[in-house]
């Protein structure tokens, strides 16, 4: 199979046509090989535009989705991202050509260390893999300038949110009470969190994020 080719049409009929126009979100996704980060099984089907499962209940995020959150997100190449949820390492892979650093968070130890041998087979130097629980993120290397959660929320946790930067910036997929998923953009100014829909989405939920009170959308 011809995966540049394949890399090639998922750009061009799946990001460019759904309102991503940030020209280095769509580099980055011509650039990472999105077939190295799924089961060798998996490869065929890497650039279809769904969930791809990577087993243990976990997911690859579509890629319409992804990176219409990234657009949304406005990752300016100085920034430092912490990316909740990275699986198999393909989002941290996309999240190093569009930022100074990302602080990968991995609940599931074993998704992590594929995460981290395909990361450094591709000679990703910029991104820094933590095994942990993801609702915790990683306050030691924080603040971020932008936090990216790489599946469905009920609601975003307070611990998250407060690992922001001032004027930093977190996207994720919030599902509410309706079950309808909804691309969202916090912004965080002082201690005052303000919070806009982007785009409805239907993803996979990303385990070990509770609903907590507090911030609720």
């Amino acid at each position: 199979m011809n995966y540049a080719a394949a890399r090639h049409n998922m750009v061009e009929s799946q990001i460019r046509t759904n309102s991503v126009t940030n020209p280095l979100v769509i580099q980055a996704l011509e650039e990472v090989p999105r077939e190295l980060f799924v089961p060798k099984q998996l490869r065929g089907i890497a650039y279809l535009d769904e969930d791809i499962r990577l087993g243990g209940g976990r997911t690859l995020m579509e890629p319409r989705v992804f990176a219409r959150l990234l657009d949304g997100a406005a990752i300016a190449k100085s920034e430092v991202v912490l990316d909740v949820g990275c699986a198999s390492g393909y989002s941290a892979a996309v999240l190093a050509r569009l930022a100074s650093t990302v602080v990968a968070v991995e609940s599931d130890a074993e998704l992590a260390a594929r995460a981290g041998a395909v990361l450094a087979e591709l000679s990703v130097d910029n991104v820094a893999m933590v095994t942990g629980a993801l609702a915790e993120g990683d306050a030691s290397h924080g603040p971020y300038n932008v936090i990216v959660l790489e599946g469905a929320v009920a609601e975003i946790p307070q611990t998250l949110l407060q690992q922001l930067a001032d004027g930093g910036r977190l996207v994720a997929v919030v599902a509410g009470e309706t079950g309808v998923g909804r691309g969202t953009l916090v912004l965080r100014t002082g201690n005052t969190f303000s919070s806009r829909v982007l785009f409805d989405a239907s993803v996979g939920p990303l385990p070990g994020l509770q609903a907590k009170p507090g911030f609720v959308f």
